[in-house]
């Protein structure tokens, strides 16, 4: 008989993600809820429409949360009992990732999953000794470096002392890692971590979701310009730098979506800092704050604005800017991490150096001078956001790499020195 084209599809595959303190359920925004809660939900979802049964690992953070829940057919997700039930900041995990870890064995003894894919190096940490005993093949995506936040950051850094450590560690042990970027590859190899053990797998956007048309949020100031910085609300995504630039855009006014619900910004540090910034700076009445946003008003958020800033001091990848290019809106990125590969320079939008609040306003004003020029950043955007980052390939890509471990496992390694790219799907 012969085969038919479904009989030759390789097999469906168990996937086990685990993403110790970034929920796919959790609310974004928040200081631990952002790029990396979108990449393992949307990364689930979409390896479940390739028809892998995908279960995602995440701490239990309270105690009315049930043991198992439905994200949508094909994924589940699993809260572990990891420390106390209650939220609890990133950097305060590592303690208790013994006990996520031995879960992990408990669950994946009775039930092996064929691949396991952790995200972020604790998650890396838990997963290690569980996918070491059980024969499990272990896929690892970092999300952020220690090494980089420590650069950064300085002795503001509040990342455990045994971090980089245990990076290099989950780095070598591990499979394979999945790199999101080209800069990350490089970050990899200054860590002792071989450029031939990482695959270049972007994070994604949802193209349907994230799309020109649609409804976009009203415009209620007088400002004939409206520049947008969406993102949690920490000192290094350089919402400082964007309220500096303001001085120089006089026609603009400045909207900061993200951090708590609006009505608890009057609490939150970084919020509190900001308005201050933009008090001494002269411009608090060109700036607003809209608090964290639920996900479906994203989408019309991007659509209002002209311009969207994203001037990060560091970025390991960075999803912002691939949800304003598929909402076709031009991007001033800067020029760090993630965004290099992203925003492409003169074409779907401007890279400017970090942490320099002049040549970000000059690359605005470039845009916001020539109405043609935004237009045409912003459907070269969308084309790009279309052509490289949509989840379906993202999710291929990601499937390649895990049958390439899975089949690597059954024959004997052979040494790599290149960085394995996955062709696009």
């Amino acid at each position: 008989m012969t085969p038919t084209a479904h009989s030759s599809r390789p097999r469906p595959l168990s996937v086990a993600l685990v993403s110790e303190h970034a929920s796919p359920l959790a609310a974004l925004g928040t200081v631990d809820a952002g790029g990396q809660n979108v990449h393992v939900a949307c990364l689930a979802g979409a390896l479940a429409d390739r028809g892998h049964r995908v279960t995602v690992y995440t701490r239990r953070d309270a105690r009315e949360l049930p043991g198992t829940t439905e994200l949508r057919p094909g994924v589940r997700v699993r809260h572990v009992p990891a420390g106390p039930p209650e939220p609890l900041p990133k950097d305060d995990l590592l303690p208790h990732m013994a006990a996520f870890g031995a879960c992990l064995l408990a669950e994946w003894r009775a039930r092996p999953p064929d691949v396991a894919h952790s995200h972020f190096w604790m998650s890396g940490l838990a997963c290690l000794a569980a996918a070491g005993e059980l024969e499990i093949p272990l896929l690892h995506t970092y999300h952020a470096l220690g090494i980089v936040k420590r650069r950064h950051q300085g002795a503001a850094d509040t990342s455990p002392p045994r971090r980089i450590p245990c990076e290099r560690d989950v780095g070598l042990r591990c499979d394979r890692v999945l790199a999101t970027c080209r800069d990350e590859v490089g970050e990899l190899v200054r860590m002792g971590i071989p450029a031939g053990r990482a695959d270049v797998v972007p994070c994604g956007v949802d193209p349907l979701r994230f799309r020109p048309d649609g409804p976009a949020a009203p415009r209620e100031g007088r400002h004939p310009y409206r520049l947008l910085q969406l993102g949690r609300l920490v000192p290094r995504k350089g919402a400082a730098v964007s309220i500096a630039a303001l001085t120089r855009l006089p026609d603009a006014e400045l909207v900061i979506a993200g951090g708590p619900p609006a009505g608890r910004l009057d609490q939150d540090p970084e919020a509190l800092r900001l308005r201050e910034a933009a008090r001494r700076a002269g411009v608090a009445d060109r700036v607003r704050f809209l608090g964290g946003l639920c996900g479906e008003d994203v989408p019309a958020v991007l659509r209002s604005a002209d311009v969207v800033l994203c001037p990060a001091d560091y970025e390991p990848f960075g999803i912002v800017p691939l949800e304003a290019m598929a909402c076709g809106r031009p991007v001033v990125a800067s020029a760090v991490g993630g965004q290099l590969d992203t925003v492409v320079h003169g074409e779907t939008g401007l890279l400017v150096p970090p942490g320099d609040p002049e040549a970000l306003a000059r690359a605005v004003s470039v845009l916001l001078a020539d109405p043609a020029l935004r237009a045409s950043y912003g459907a070269a955007a969308r084309r790009r956001a279309l052509g490289r980052y949509g989840w379906d390939r993202v999710a291929a890509a990601t499937e390649r790499s895990y049958r390439s471990v899975i089949a690597g496992r059954r024959r004997p390694a052979a040494s790599a020195d290149r960085v394995r790219r996955p062709a696009p799907a």
